[in-house]
């Protein structure tokens, strides 16, 4: 069970909106969150549920937030209550901390916000200090850690056995900074957070940052925070991700969507520890362990001059490939019988047979979307499925779309490395070392060639006459 699957939430807002969109994303982060628009219902929800953690508004029809905040606190107080309004000034905030709020955040925020508050409660951080240690040593995968990740990440073949190893061996250096690569559901975030969860600075922030989900002209305020007055909107004081996630994991997802104009400015801030809020000459030191995700090819926009290769290099001081799931069928039936008995608990079924008619036909199928793509076709089928085994037809796959086992198969597998290399040591025969001939050859930069070079192990070796 994860940790966050036993910490309740209770969301009291008298805006409905507001509510329902942050019981969505917490609940995406695996909360168990209630909600409730008037402080009656609230109360009563309060009784219902026991939370750990209320999220509750000022300003309320018919009782004010702070009057609720002293009632509840007599009443349950150890309950950690995380204050939100659109008018809180310093009186209100030292107010509500006086009357045991464990916290304040203005309006209007980021989801992000939330979960950081909620992060750093007591609650929160003493349910993470009762987890023990792995009874059984043999498992990839301590229970500590999965109590505290998805597990998605699950499979029986020698690449996922591989990744974890890697990921659990960066994990016991808390501070080296990771790359994760791989295609579009590969499970990036899950291995960051085995990663940061299996280091020493388990029990402080992993922050998510989706790099290209943030509109380029906040990027800067967004990573460093700003001061009151630094442009228009500037309306409050704002801490950054950097601060946020002070002696915790800055988990950066689509690094190489990342404007070039702020890459010096990470970089920066990487190599010094110090950061400078937008509008502000002051350097606020920093300890923060960066891991990055992509699905592209940073060494390509490197020779295209859309990504910095100073970055890169200070980045990927590991490098965790993730291989997509076409590439290891032995995982599918493990992540179907995963995925099947997970999603039964959860709408409250019996969990359903599965025919081998299926997984042959699964085990077929191309899955560009990996992972994820699995899981989506396994919840669809237990919603629609009325039968108790799942059948071939219960997943809608097209014949044309299933991987064509007649097709000729490269020389080195469908490996994308082994290839790569086979291409370069091929290239470079054809030219006689030649490696400016080589790199011409195969599309790319005399400096691409010199780090697949390395990258590959690749020796220079002329015959000696």
């Amino acid at each position: 069970m994860q940790i966050m699957n036993e910490l309740k939430v209770l969301i009291l807002d008298d805006e409905s909106r507001i509510t329902e969109k942050l019981k969505y994303h917490l609940e995406k982060r695996n909360f168990k969150v209630t909600t409730a628009n008037t402080p009656k219902e609230g109360l009563e929800k309060l009784h219902e549920e026991k939370p750990g953690v209320l999220i509750l508004d000022v300003m309320l029809p018919g009782m004010n937030g702070l009057d609720i905040l002293e009632k509840v606190k007599a009443e349950y107080p150890n309950l950690e209550i995380i204050m939100i309004s659109g008018y809180g000034d310093m009186d209100m905030v030292i107010q509500a901390m006086r009357k045991g709020a464990s916290d304040f955040i203005r309006k209007p925020f980021q989801i992000m916000d939330i979960q950081l508050a909620i992060e750093r409660t007591e609650k929160f951080l003493m349910m993470q200090s009762k987890l023990t240690e792995a009874e059984d040593r043999e498992v990839l995968v301590s229970k500590e850690l999965e109590s505290m990740i998805e597990k998605d990440f699950i499979g029986d073949s020698p690449q996922i056995k591989q990744v974890l190893k890697m990921a659990l061996k960066a994990a016991e250096d808390g501070d080296v900074n990771v790359l994760v690569t791989g295609e579009n559901g590969t499970g990036k975030e899950i291995i960051s957070r085995i990663i940061h969860f299996g280091s020493p600075r388990k029990k402080k922030v992993f922050a998510p940052v989706n790099s290209s989900a943030i509109p380029a002209t906040l990027l800067e305020s967004e990573f460093f925070g700003h001061v009151k007055g630094a442009f228009t909107d500037a309306k409050e004081e704002k801490k950054g991700y950097f601060e946020l996630a002070n002696k915790g994991t800055l988990f950066l997802d689509e690094i190489a969507d990342m404007p070039y104009s702020l890459q010096a400015k990470l970089l920066r801030a990487i190599e010094e520890n110090k950061i400078k809020r937008v509008g502000s000459n002051q350097e606020i030191p920093v300890d923060v362990r960066i891991i990055s995700a992509t699905n592209k090819n940073i060494e390509q926009l490197i020779d295209d001059n859309k990504f910095r290769i100073d970055l890169f290099h200070r980045i990927n001081t590991i490098e965790i490939n993730i291989p997509p799931l076409r590439e290891r069928r032995e995982d599918i039936r493990p992540l179907l019988n995963h995925f099947v008995e997970s999603f039964a608990r959860k709408k409250g079924k019996t969990k359903p047979g599965i025919s081998e008619a299926l997984v042959s036909k699964l085990e077929r199928y191309h899955y560009p979307g990996n992972v994820r793509e699995l899981r989506n076709m396994v919840e669809r089928a237990m919603i629609l499925s009325d039968n108790d085994t799942l059948q071939p037809d219960d997943f809608l796959i097209k014949e044309d779309s299933h991987a064509k086992t007649d097709k000729s198969v490269p020389i080195g597998g469908l490996n994308l490395d082994d290839n790569e290399k086979l291409l370069i040591e091929q290239a470079l025969k054809e030219t006689d070392l030649n490696q400016t001939k080589a790199a011409t050859l195969l599309g790319i930069s005399r400096d691409a060639m010199k780090r697949k070079i390395k990258k590959f192990g690749i020796e220079i070796v002329r015959d000696l006459q």
